[in-house]
């Protein structure tokens, strides 16, 4: 029987990523993301709740977004759970659950949230990031380039 471990996030960091390598070389980056969701109370009033993920992202992968993941920073997370198990050093066992990112992709315009004011310089790394598994190149971009005159509708 065929199973499927797949988690796909948006939510914003809640800290800048930190990057580590293996004792072989891998690096291996870490942030924790938070995802928003609204509810309505008994009482019929919104309630905002949040709920934290810690995110892991291996290799290559890793290495090119240590510089553009930073605290407050929307991204999409598409990866699978996996549950980790130690002793800690008092002897007492910890268990954490974490999402290992296969896919992450940086949300939002340039300068939005707290992208640690990099401005303009972020689109060419978010285009190929869109473009990474070879699909149509910057389609947010050339929307955006698009003007509403030339559409075929009206």
């Amino acid at each position: 029987m065929a199973g499927l471990n797949k988690v796909l996030l948006i939510g914003n960091t809640g800290r800048d990523m930190e990057l580590r390598y293996t004792a072989t070389g891998v690096a291996v980056g870490q942030f924790s993301l938070a995802v928003n969701s609204r509810r309505r109370s008994a009482a019929g009033d919104w309630e905002e709740a949040t709920e934290w993920f810690n995110v892991v992202v291996f290799g290559d992968q890793a290495e090119r977004l240590a510089q553009w993941i930073t605290k407050g920073r929307q991204l999409f997370v598409e990866g699978r759970l996996q549950t980790r198990s130690w002793d800690d050093p008092d002897g007492n066992r910890r268990t954490r659950v974490e999402v290992v990112a296969q896919n992450v992709q940086l949300l939002g315009r340039p300068g939005d949230g707290d992208a640690g004011g990099r401005g303009a310089e972020e689109e060419p790394f978010e285009a190929a990031s869109r473009n990474r598994r070879g699909g149509s190149p910057a389609l947010a971009d050339d929307f955006e380039a698009t003007d509403l005159d030339d559409l075929p509708f009206e």
